[in-house]
């Protein structure tokens, strides 16, 4: 079904840090636009999207919503189109206390909850659903046994447990339950979105966003002696935000798409890439560090003997053709983002 200017659509976690990107974008492309946010009263993190109805009039509603308690979506959804399946909580594994209560729970019980919304909904044709690469592998070390060591959409993640790497797992259990309901009935098609580490500039400081978080350790200093040798899959939050939107208006666009550079980018190349425009920044790595300090004092940092074995100088190409082949994705440039990150995130800190 194709969608015209006007058409209602529903973006879930409408305040994080892609939600935001996405309600701005679909609001640009003439969209009326249901957002969810936790709480409406929250300054800190609803403030843009409350200047989002100012530049856009009468276009964006808010909603307040709970992953965990169903029915809170209906509202929401109510003569939408679209779903925009957005919220889920994306915490780095050090900041992660109990793996099934803080991000288990919430993306699974919140997709269900979000599905069972939507077959409430009889207007709902379509749910774009972020999900990310980390459905598709565990480890870094499980991309080595694929196909000629390339990440592609075909794989799916069979390694992750809420012991070892919750995120990845919370994520592959959603993904698979919102696959599973698409199957059971004929009205709604399914695309997933799987992106690589987002980065890119934030509307709000308050984001809990974990590519925000580790971008802010190596802002801080916290590599200044040297950065370790661990790399990402990379993708701009504008590019991911287009990805969902492509997806949603191309009535051919199916299955799941990878969107992340072909290329992975480690923290020392990242910090040469800021370094260009900020040589005075001393908080920057001016050099890598070798693997031996790093298996030796990484514990000491939350990370466990068999994350760094499995991670810690590991590189893999990524398969991206589907996202520029049938959604039309263009990707930027990785120095944009980076250094559109760093401005962003040097001037939410000046305004705190």
């Amino acid at each position: 079904m194709d969608l015209d200017a006007g058409t209602t659509v529903a973006v879930t976690g409408g305040s994080g840090f892609v939600g935001s990107h996405l309600v701005r974008r679909l609001l640009e492309r003439g969209y009326q636009v249901h957002a969810t946010v936790r709480n409406r009263a929250d300054a800190a993190k609803v403030r843009p999207l409350w200047e989002l109805q100012e530049e856009f009039p009468g276009r964006l509603r808010l909603f307040e919503a709970d992953l965990l308690r169903d029915g809170t979506f209906d509202a929401a959804f109510r003569a939408c189109e679209v779903v925009f399946h957005v919220a889920s909580p994306f915490l780095m594994p050090e900041r992660i206390k109990d793996g099934r209560r803080d991000v288990v729970d919430p993306a699974l019980l919140g997709t269900r909850n979000v599905l069972a919304a939507i077959e409430r909904t009889p207007q709902v044709h379509t749910l774009v659903f972020t999900s990310t690469v980390g459905a598709i592998f565990g480890d870094y070390a499980d991309v080595l046994a694929m196909d000629c060591q390339v990440l592609s959409e075909r794989y799916c993640n069979t390694t992750s447990t809420v012991g070892n790497n919750p995120y990845h797992y919370a994520k592959t259990l959603a993904e698979r339950a919102a696959w599973e309901a698409e199957a059971e009935q004929d009205r709604w098609r399914m695309v997933s979105v799987n992106p690589g580490l987002i980065l890119g500039p934030s509307f709000t400081p308050a984001s809990d966003s974990g590519s925000l978080f580790l971008l802010d350790e190596l802002f801080q200093g916290y590599f200044c002696y040297g950065a370790p040798d661990f790399s990402f899959t990379t993708a701009d939050v504008r590019d991911v935000a287009d990805a969902h939107i492509a997806a949603a208006e191309k009535p051919a666009a199916h299955g799941r798409y990878i969107v992340a550079a072909e290329t992975m980018t480690s923290f020392h190349e990242m910090a040469r890439v800021i370094l260009t425009r900020h040589p005075r920044d001393l908080r920057l790595p001016r050099t890598g560090l070798p693997h031996w300090p790093v298996r030796i004092l990484g514990p000491a940092f939350g990370l466990t003997q068999d994350y760094i074995r499995r991670h810690l100088g590991i590189r893999f190409r990524v398969d991206n053709r589907r996202s520029i082949d049938e959604l039309g994705l263009t990707y930027r440039p990785l120095a944009e983002t980076l250094l559109d990150h760093y401005e962003s995130r040097r001037a939410h800190r000046r305004r705190g």
